[in-house]
């Protein structure tokens, strides 16, 4: 858990207590003057002048409101170091979901963030996607998709089984994707240019490189990455909860098609509902719907056997 503790002046604290008004909770602390509670962070304000921020979401929240201190805690993250007061920058971002899903798409989405628009993030209910459900980032994502400059790629069942059997990773395919959403935000808003491009990092620098070497055009200009990005800047975040709710509608769609609610993940349920899939649609129906060289392909055809017999 970060603990971030800020000094600010008077100005600045009536903007704190202005802005988290809406989560304020009662402090027994004598020295406390404001106390709110977020879902990840809990802030206070004190007497004597300095805010602390405590939680995992220390951090972005402190970064609303000044530099935060070299000496706070951070959350564990590996990738590029990000230059000071990152948060408040305009920066492109970009995030994906869907690859440990055997049922639906690889989705991929990249979110430009200007820096005087990077509380509006906030204000629209923005955080690591990981920290929201899905009924409510189908909620924020209109809005985020209205006041951004963003772009969202959808790569189907068919499309993504044809060049894993040619021998493409998922690396590359993300690698590929990113690189192609993030040129598509560029060129919206040339000739604005981003202070810098952040990416979810799912791999070393040099092996994304390795993976688009081969494209036309590829993106290198103040690109950094980072694991667990969505919590080191909203453009990841809004980027991240894009993409989430491009795969819950693909994921929709196809359920609506299939005539059965599609699972997420690649559990127990998954396997069930393939084998059911299965036995109704037959193998080339199956694989129109999934990532077929996922495990649970040879689980479900193990299932739909025993229940033939």
């Amino acid at each position: 858990m970060s603990n971030t503790v800020l000094k600010l002046p008077e100005e600045s604290l009536l903007q704190v207590i202005a802005h988290y008004q809406k989560n304020k909770i009662a402090s027994k602390n004598p020295y406390a003057r404001f106390s709110a509670k977020l879902p990840d962070t809990v802030v206070t304000v004190y007497t004597s002048g300095k805010v602390m921020f405590q939680g995992n979401g220390a951090d972005r929240e402190a970064a609303k409101w000044g530099t935060v201190p070299a000496s706070a805690k951070v959350v564990s993250t590996k990738g590029d170091k990000l230059p000071e007061g990152f948060a408040k920058q305009a920066v492109l971002g970009s995030d994906e979901t869907g690859t440990g899903d055997f049922f639906g798409p690889i989705t991929v989405a990249a979110c430009y963030v200007p820096a005087d628009k990077v509380a509006l993030a906030y204000e629209l209910g923005v955080k690591d996607s990981k920290q929201l459900t899905d009924d409510w980032m189908r909620k924020v994502a209109p809005n985020l998709k209205e006041a951004f400059t963003h772009s969202v790629l959808t790569l189907n069942n068919d499309k993504y089984n044809k060049v894993q059997a040619q021998g493409w990773s998922q690396g590359k395919i993300k690698a590929l994707l990113h690189n192609q959403a993030l040129k598509h935000v560029l060129t919206k808003i040339a000739p604005e240019k981003p202070e810098a491009i952040l990416i979810d990092q799912f791999a070393e620098r040099a092996i994304y490189y390795k993976h688009i070497k081969d494209e036309t055009e590829i993106v290198r200009e103040n690109v950094l990455f980072s694991t667990k990005a969505e919590g080191l800047h909203v453009s990841v975040a809004c980027a991240s909860i894009i993409a989430r709710v491009a795969f819950l509608d693909e994921m929709d769609r196809m359920s609506a098609e299939a005539g059965v609610t599609l699972p997420k993940g690649a559990g127990k349920i998954v396997d069930e509902t393939a084998a059911k899939i299965l036995l109704k649609h037959g193998e080339v129906y199956l694989k129109g719907l999934t990532k077929f060289h996922f495990a649970n392909t040879k689980k479900a055809i193990g299932l739909a056997k025993k229940r033939r017999s």
